[in-house]
């Protein structure tokens, strides 16, 4: 095997201080398409070689310094791909998984990650459901036990028209819990009907937190999933009923809302909390993650989920090529080291 290979790899450590949002037009200041060795796996890691890598917002905010772990200069980016095992401390050599990149990034021609965290893919999973059935869906897993746990019969989630958001709708729909959403762009809404939103609220109309209320009223949701965090967030959870939990997974806006009805902690029992894939992965009962990742997978290969595609990179034009699709409003961008 070749002792060099290409990479994305960030130009800088720690963190910025800066909260810019996911969105990005240039990759020159914060990564660099550069030959470096191929890393070498220890006790307890495995080697992949890339086979197809998911660029997700959390991607952005971290070779951006705005994520919740410091970069680290020279090191190549990407948190989730596809790939083959080709060395490492495991029986999965020769096969295919997918797998979260913590100790060498996957946005480079190999990758490295802990052995105990890789998922075996069944053959007739598409790749790129493959390459990203991991932030994603495992999040859409994860969140939706907390809808469940709540006992309402239907739950509130901004960016509905994300990848997140079609797959949290989906399971709404096929769980009978149902899926209020929450856009900007009013040409989304009839999208997300016809996925199983039974309400969509447009945050562009004339006075959306109104329109809220009469929903929350009939409905009386207790979750709300939310990406964005700005004002219109928090005046939606503050039309909610009592007992609502406000869970943030992604902060799509720049610009912190301002907390107006805090005696709503006290006296509706509402609380606000933050959810992280990785820590969740961290508590959950073991037996949790490979059930979540077959459900992941039949879920997929039977058609109750699908991946929007944006594009598909080569690693070769990425530093050009990537801003593009990521620019598109609808779908998911992906690397492929192997063009």
């Amino acid at each position: 095997m070749t002792q060099m290979m290409k990479a994305l790899t960030q130009l800088h450590d720690g963190y910025s201080n800066t909260q810019t949002g996911p969105n990005i037009d240039d990759l020159t200041p914060f990564v660099a398409l550069r030959d470096v060795p191929v890393p070498t796996p220890g006790d307890g890691q495995a080697l992949i070689k890339v086979h197809l890598a998911a660029v997700n917002p959390s991607d952005i905010h971290f070779i951006k310094g705005e994520y919740g772990q410091p970069r680290v200069q020279g090191m190549p980016a990407g948190f989730e791909a596809v790939g083959e095992v080709i060395a490492g401390d495991t029986p999965l050599i020769e096969q295919r998984v997918s797998f979260f990149a913590s100790a060498s990034g996957a946005w480079a021609e190999y990758a490295m990650t802990d052995a105990a965290r890789l998922v075996p893919c069944r053959p007739d999973l598409a790749e790129v459901d493959a390459a990203g059935q991991l932030v994603n869906p495992l999040t859409a897993i994860a969140m939706f036990d907390l809808v469940k746990e709540s006992g309402a019969e239907s739950f509130v989630l901004n960016a509905a028209g994300s990848q997140l958001g079609k797959l949290l709708i989906a399971l709404g729909r096929d769980q009978g819990i149902a899926p209020i959403a929450v856009v900007r762009r009013p040409a989304q809404a009839d999208m997300l009907r016809d996925l199983g939103a039974v309400e969509v609220i447009v945050t562009g109309d004339d006075d959306p937190v109104s329109k809220a209320r009469s929903i929350f009223k009939a409905r009386k949701p207790r979750i709300l999933l939310d990406a964005v965090g700005d004002q219109v967030t928090a005046d939606l959870f503050f039309a909610m009923p009592s007992h609502a939990v406000w869970v943030n997974y992604g902060k799509l806006a720049t610009e912190a809302p301002k907390l107006t009805q805090l005696g709503q902690m006290i006296f509706q029992n509402k609380r606000i909390e933050g959810f992280w894939l990785t820590r969740w992965m961290q508590k959950v009962d073991p037996a949790r993650i490979p059930a979540a990742f077959a459900e992941i997978q039949e879920r997929f290969v039977s058609g109750k989920w699908s991946t929007d595609v944006a594009g598909i990179v080569p690693l070769s034009d990425a530093m050009i090529q990537l801003p593009r699709v990521l620019a598109q409003r609808d779908g998911k961008a992906f690397i492929d080291p192997r063009l």
